[in-house]
């Protein structure tokens, strides 16, 4: 499974791909498979798979040429041409600058207390870097450890930025606290609110992009995969019938006779750490009795219990709030619209 993470820890754009790959091979043997681990890699291996990277990526972006153009003397960046303003967002925040409003152009300001130069960290035995690519191999967790492995890839499916590394200052900036201080000392980004927001606009995906990627035999039409995610797992006689779910709705996914589908409380637990079959009254277990469907039936349980039971109408929507400056954007409208169509 690839990843594809859009930013770095300064919400800046820095794309990079975080990869979850199955540490060896799978070989069909009759109607089983059969897993067999690959040796442990060493730097000499990773370097070699860098230099390839690196040379694939350079003939896809015209061999790093900012000049490039195709034969029709057309930029090779279509995104320049479809979305210049999101381009030039994307831009700025490669380099760390604001795009927009009084300091366009200007570096993001930085906070923190100042530190004497030090030496980069040395590289790990499975860590390559060469030419501003960088590959890390070293993290591998073992079978046994699904724990290990959720935390990994929660880390790797992160959002950009977590709520409480954002703060507003008293004279109306937007300050973002580093998870790590950086090598000089800073621990802090300043952002006018324009320049936070130009940093998430370029951090936004676009339309119809995938950004989890499943290959190899975990890919969702790999012909082995059925086999692949029942390895190691007891499979229940009769695979089409699924066990039922007032039996075991109290136990552990991983603990089910075929560990297909989860359940929707199991689901809850594990995202949100919120329990939603324990009793808020007595503290016991809930436990499902019937599933009602009946539109008339549910409307007689709502009534009974004084909860409204019909549909409300949907009303049309409505305008922003007027503010005291509603005119003021009147005016500048129309006086944008009118000078587009004069020119055009």
């Amino acid at each position: 499974m690839a990843i594809v993470q859009r930013f770095g820890g300064a919400l800046n754009l820095n794309v990079h791909f975080h990869v979850l790959a199955v540490d060896g091979v799978f070989v069909k043997e009759g109607e089983a498979v059969r897993f067999h681990p690959s040796p442990s890699l060493d730097a000499a291996d990773v370097d070699e798979v860098l230099v390839t990277v690196e040379a694939y990526v350079q003939r896809l972006l015209g061999g790093g040429d900012a000049d490039a153009s195709d034969d029709g003397g057309n930029t090779l960046d279509a995104w320049a041409d479809d979305a210049p303003v999101l381009a030039g967002l994307a831009a700025a925040s490669v380099e760390g600058r604001a795009a927009l409003g009084p300091r366009a152009g200007a570096r993001v300001r930085r906070r923190g207390e100042a530190r004497a130069t030090t030496d980069p960290p040395g590289l790990g035995p499975c860590h390559a870097r060469r030419d501003g690519f960088d590959l890390h191999a070293g993290l591998c967790v073992p079978a046994d450890q699904p724990d290990r492995l959720e935390r990994i890839a929660r880390y790797a499916l992160r959002p950009p930025v977590a709520h409480d590394r954002l703060e507003l200052t008293d004279d109306g900036q937007v300050q973002l606290t580093l998870r790590r201080p950086w090598a000089d000392g800073t621990s802090h980004l300043l952002f006018e609110p324009v320049e936070l927001l130009e940093r998430l606009a370029a951090l936004t995906p676009r339309p119809r992009i995938n950004l989890i990627l499943y290959h190899g035999v975990l890919a969702p039409r790999a012909a082995w995969r059925s086999l692949v995610v029942q390895f190691g797992r007891a499979v229940s006689p009769d695979q089409n019938a699924g066990p039922d779910a007032a039996a075991v709705q109290d136990t552990d996914p991983a603990d089910r006779p075929d560990g297909r589908n989860q359940l929707w409380a199991d689901l809850m637990r594990r995202s949100f750490g919120l329990d939603v079959l324990a009793c808020p009254r007595c503290g016991g277990r809930l436990t499902l009795i019937a599933l009602i469907e009946d539109p008339v039936v549910i409307a007689r349980f709502l009534r009974h219990l004084g909860l409204p039971h019909t549909i409300p109408e949907a009303r049309p929507a409505r305008p922003p709030p007027l503010s005291p400056c509603s005119d003021d954007l009147a005016t500048q409208v129309t006086h944008d619209d009118t000078r587009v169509e004069h020119h055009a």
